[in-house]
């Protein structure tokens, strides 16, 4: 049934079907080789009501709003103010505006949660600058494209948030334990960055003075505070993650509308048909992968690959090392989303048969899919990244391979000690 499985999706994958029709087609035909045998098997209703069932989940409902607090943010003004402040802090360095771009994708990344987001709203400013600037336009953009797969791993983020629905677990916990990740990755990359810079003629910003930088961070106040208000909301208990992605809508409508009064109220309509287009598409993709998913547990596929990979190994670094060579193969050619939904089912219960915590176990998963954001074929930021600077792909994917090597030595670091993910969920009870 292995086999049916992986013929089936990537053959439809592959002649150009879509993939929540790949992932229904595959339920499909899982069901229709059961039925040859069985013929009691066959219940097409179940696959039916496993794609209605697979939607309906309070959890889900934070992707939207979430969504909607982000784009609101953006287009009131936050990803400016973002930027000003970390050019305030660390556009007086050499190559200061290649610091400034990592930083202010860490912080946009607590406001979008999205990296194609992350990558557009702060690569839309910070290119054009840095090409004015003298900037190696290659690796101008390589830097931001890598900055902004930050942005899944910093909560808020979608792609955690789908995991915690196939995994049944704390979502909240999920957003904790990828807080030092995030800060990690955009710690490795400004080192990779230093070390690029260092021999080339880069600018030298001038030095902002402190009632400057206190001018700028009296702006972009509001905006930082926003990811520390989701955080403090989870962690007190105040409000579940659900509740928190609507109360950020809230709080971007205050600071965007009311405070620095950018958002136009007449911009709502087409922000809210956005935000339901791009749903209804994740929504979508969502229930059809519960059909896919719900054939590969009937099929006992988890369990049958559990017990290959036991009798190869017992070791649980092991079986990560191999898990995380399997999600940088399928992070070339899926998008994170997908690819969660479809194999939370089957390496999750393999990885609690080696004792894993399901917590350490979603935030290396959907740390490593997020960084496969940024490698070819199918990398969506990188697209962004042409689509913004104009460079050639190849080129693009030539001057990212550095910061795309520093991002999977800190996968490995977090895939090695797992109290790097799961100290402050265990720190916040």
């Amino acid at each position: 049934m292995l086999a049916v499985f992986l013929i089936a999706l990537f053959g439809l994958v592959i002649i150009g079907v879509p993939i929540a029709f790949s992932l229904v087609g595959t339920g499909f035909f899982m069901m229709l080789t059961q039925a040859i045998n069985r013929p009691s098997a066959w219940s097409v209703f179940a696959l039916a009501q496993k794609f209605v069932n697979g939607t309906d989940s309070v959890p889900l409902l934070a992707i939207p709003f979430f969504m909607i607090a982000g784009e609101i943010m953006t287009r009131g003004g936050i990803s400016r103010r973002i930027v000003d402040f970390a050019y305030s802090v660390l556009g007086r360095f050499k190559g200061g505006l290649g610091y400034v771009g990592i930083l202010a994708s860490m912080i946009f990344a607590g406001v979008s949660g999205s990296a194609v987001a992350d990558t557009t709203a702060v690569g839309s400013m910070m290119l054009p600058i840095m090409e004015g600037a003298g900037y190696d336009k290659p690796k101008s953009t390589g830097i931001i494209c890598a900055a902004g797969c930050i942005g899944p791993i910093i909560p808020p983020s979608t792609q955690m948030i789908f995991y915690g629905v196939c995994a049944e677990v704390s979502v909240s916990a999920l957003f904790l334990g990828g807080i030092v990740p995030g800060i990690l990755i955009g710690m490795g990359l400004m080192i990779a960055w230093f070390f690029h810079v260092r021999k080339r003629n880069y600018p030298v910003g001038p030095k902002t003075s402190l009632s400057g930088i206190l001018k700028a961070t009296k702006e972009a106040f509001l905006a930082i505070c926003l990811p520390v208000f989701i955080i403090l909301c989870i962690t007190t208990g105040v409000a579940t993650a659900t509740e928190t992605a609507a109360l950020a809508v809230l709080y971007a409508l205050i600071v965007s509308g009311l405070v620095y009064r950018e958002f136009k109220i007449k911009e709502w309509p087409h922000l809210m048909i956005n935000a339901m287009k791009s749903t209804a598409v994740m929504m979508f993709v969502v229930g059809s992968a519960q059909v896919a998913a719900y054939m590969v547990t009937t099929c006992a596929i988890p369990q049958l690959l559990a017990k290959a990979i036991l009798s190869m190994t017992h070791s649980p670094i092991t079986f990560m090392i191999l898990v995380n060579v399997l999600l940088i193969l399928v992070g070339c050619v899926m998008d994170s989303g997908p690819a969660i939904m479809i194999l939370t089912p089957i390496l999750l219960p393999i990885a609690k048969s080696f004792g894993l915590d399901p917590i350490y176990f979603g935030v290396v998963m959907v740390a490593n899919l997020c960084i496969g954001l940024a490698t070819p074929p199918v990398g969506n930021v990188l697209y962004c990244g042409v689509s913004l600077s104009k460079v050639k792909l190849s080129d693009l994917i030539k001057a990212s391979l550095p910061f795309i090597g520093v991002m999977y030595l800190v996968l490995l670091l977090i895939t090695m000690f797992p109290e790097l993910i799961l100290f402050v969920p265990k720190m916040m009870g």
